[in-house]
């Protein structure tokens, strides 16, 4: 089958790969969509951690975002699997340890991560293998472009019950891209006031069109309560930022990964009493994106610029952004296309 396979850095190719058969516990999916996002480029450019610290290596197949059809099904699992629509889970837990058996399996110590972590295949390519256990079907109201979003917006639910806000409350999410656009979805449809902050201002302008609530700059956000404050951008002053702006005694969520280590002062922490929530992978919040996009509460499809083929990727990894893609800020792959 084609794969796509990042060789070293800014150097990929799609290749003609080994099929891949589902093992015990397994099934084949026939990848219908795969999202590209942040971590698949640290990967292309070479600048992701884990690539220093052992957790990865080149040759790599990435993609984590994805969406298929189940083609085949290993030993011990019901055959019914066969034939329906998908998504799953990143993180694969081994199963056995105190993280996976309270709940905990995405931070698994010898965790994989599909497309990420310790060798498990990514979604770029015609078919994948994923346990079972992954899985979660995909209603028919869930096309296969919303079914490669529900793992960015089981992050941004996680993130939005992580603010811990009541209907009718403010919220302030700082970074408009994917995860912060499907941040301020979620939130609006929950009852919250939703704000966001964003820097360019293609990204403010997209925000505007996409009606995700009140959109503002650094110059030109308003001194407001805020209830809550969701870091999603890359920037390291962000954490810092949103830890000054949040309301005493609420608390700050930080979603968001810059390349660099951010620094915020523990001590204004402690003294306006603010509660700081970290949220790693999707994990838990899966299920509940499903349920939101197949009632219609959240249309995500309009985040994504273009469905493109493999060959195509390596391009889009690089930055080339067609002028007619928009400002949209998600490509998706279709690896049936040429």
């Amino acid at each position: 089958m084609r794969a796509f396979v990042i060789i070293g850095p800014r150097r990929a190719e799609v290749q003609d790969v080994e099929e891949p058969v589902a093992g015990p516990g397994q099934v084949v999916v026939d990848v219908e969509r795969a999202g590209v996002c942040g971590t698949d480029v640290e990967f292309f450019t070479g600048e992701m951690s884990y690539l220093h610290d052992g957790q990865a290596r080149y040759p790599i197949r990435i993609g984590h975002e994805w969406s298929g059809v189940v083609r085949a099904a290993g030993p011990g699992v019901d055959p019914g699997w066969v034939g329906r629509r998908v998504t799953g889970d990143t993180m694969l837990g081994c199963g056995g340890c105190g993280r996976c058996t309270t709940n905990r399996q995405h931070l698994c110590a010898t965790r994989h991560e599909i497309g990420i972590r310790n060798g498990w295949p990514g979604a770029l390519a015609e078919r994948l293998p994923v346990p079972v256990t992954a899985l979660h079907a995909l209603p028919p109201a869930v096309d296969p472009t919303a079914g490669a979003l529900v793992e960015p917006g089981g992050n941004a639910l996680r993130a939005v019950r992580g603010a811990g806000l009541r209907p009718g409350e403010r919220l302030l999410v700082v970074g408009p891209g994917t995860i912060g656009l499907l941040v301020a979805q979620i939130a609006a449809a929950q009852g919250v006031e939703v704000h966001l902050l964003g820097s360019t201002a293609a990204s403010v302008a997209f925000a505007r069109a996409l009606g995700c609530g009140a959109v503002w700059t650094a110059g030109t956000l308003p001194p407001l309560r805020w209830d809550a404050v969701i870091d999603a951008s890359n920037a390291a002053t962000s954490p810092a930022l949103a830890l000054n702006l949040v309301e005493p005694g609420r608390r700050v969520v930080f979603i968001g990964l810059s390349g660099t280590p951010s620094l915020l002062d523990s001590r204004r922490l402690a003294l306006k009493d603010v509660t700081a929530v970290g949220v790693l992978s999707a994990s838990g919040g899966l299920a509940g994106t499903v349920e939101l996009y197949a009632s219609g509460a959240v249309d995500p499809r309009p985040l994504v610029a273009a469905t493109i083929g493999l060959s195509e990727a390596a391009a889009a990894l690089s930055g080339s952004r067609p002028a007619a893609w928009g400002a949209a800020p998600k490509v998706h792959i279709d690896p049936s296309l040429q």
